[in-house]
């Protein structure tokens, strides 16, 4: 028997408005769009959850967003930061993930079926994954928790902003019976409309209609449609990119100049990095080491070797890496170890492990 799915849908609550809010702080608790001026043809690109208030929302032109609220702030986008917060974001998906499928800047899918931080609890890992955005970013996402994508999508905004919601697989059936066509993903209000003209108001209705009346009313969509008003929804995570490299970074309380804590809190972080890539059956022939120091100065220390790298090198490599800094001169705040390089266990060598010896 195939093991149960989790997946979660992470969406980052108002992102374009929040990264200008949090850039700004005199922004902070007032009503702010991003996008085009009041006076012009352009629309909406994202409003905070005060302009929400009012009524205005993504992709409503600019005119219409003043006339609801004059003393709304507006500003053009800036691409390139919210690009810049969305790298950071992904990363840390790929800490706890062996998928992640990215919907946009702000959204994603990640599978954690595989994944056994927190005894596999793919609640916890969700919080765990918006603590560690809010830490990094300042910025709050919601999360949705189920075990298939649909149901995940659905779920992460029952609660925003800043919310968490699950949907166990003994609710699914029920949760969706109780849903209005209208908040399904992938029903549009085109075809809710037509919907509801067949007298389909809710997932309970939609359940009613045998495959045969979908796909003759709706085409090759019928079979989504018929799937997902029974909480069915087979479509795996599908990460866009090859993983390149895993790493983990920790900030500490207090800046710090001794070697010996520095080496001690590496180890840790590689013990933590090779039983990840072990999880994934992955291996690694490049260490890289990071260190921020007190002045915020960052520097990155990198070696690579010709065999696997297995928990005994990378301990023996970090002391060499790190007297290629000024650990133990400046005073360091932050360090990280990332394992790059990777390919699957068992590609050049039947004996590769990554095994924690």
């Amino acid at each position: 028997m195939a093991k149960q799915r989790k997946i979660i849908h992470v969406d980052m609550d108002a992102f374009f408005a929040s990264v200008e809010q949090r850039d700004q702080p005199e922004y902070q608790g007032k009503p702010l769009i991003v996008g085009g001026q009041p006076n012009s043809r352009g629309v909406v690109a994202a409003c905070s959850y005060e302009a929400r208030k009012f009524g205005i929302h993504s992709a409503m032109p600019c005119s219409r967003a003043y006339r609801l609220c004059p003393k709304a702030i507006f500003v053009p986008p800036r691409f390139e930061a919210y690009r810049e917060v969305s790298q950071q974001i992904r990363e840390i998906f790929w800490q706890y993930a062996t998928q992640v499928e990215p919907l946009s800047l702000d959204e994603a899918y990640l599978d954690v079926t595989y994944t056994a931080d927190f005894d596999g609890s793919a609640t916890r890992i969700a919080q765990a994954i918006k603590a560690e955005i809010l830490a990094k970013t300042q910025l709050n996402a919601s999360a949705g928790v189920s075990y298939n994508k649909f149901l995940a999508k659905i779920a992460s905004d029952i609660d925003k902003p800043n919310g968490l919601y699950v949907i166990k697989p003994d609710q699914g059936l029920a949760f969706v019976a109780d849903l209005p066509i209208g908040k399904f993903h992938g029903i549009g209000p085109a075809t809710e409309a037509k919907m509801q003209k067949l007298g389909i108001q809710t997932g309970a209705d939609l359940r009613q209609k045998t495959l045969v009346e979908l796909v003759e009313r709706f085409g090759k969509s019928g079979q989504y449609y018929y799937n997902i008003a029974r909480a069915i929804d087979e479509r795996p995570v599908r990460s866009t990119r090859v993983r390149k490299s895993l790493g983990k970074e920790t900030t500490f309380a207090e800046d710090i100049l001794s070697i010996q804590l520095l080496t001690e809190t590496l180890n840790g972080l590689a013990e933590q990095v090779l039983t990840k890539l072990s999880e994934q059956e992955l291996q690694a022939k490049t260490i890289t080491l990071k260190v921020k120091y007190a002045n915020f100065q960052q520097v990155t220390r990198a070696q690579s070797v010709d065999t696997t790298l297995e928990i005994n090198a990378v301990k023996r490599w970090i002391p060499q890496l790190l007297k290629r800094t000024k650990a133990g001169e400046q005073a360091i705040r932050l360090v990280g170890l990332s394992l790059s390089g990777l390919e699957k266990v068992g590609v050049e060598s039947e004996t590769a492990q990554l095994a924690l010896v």
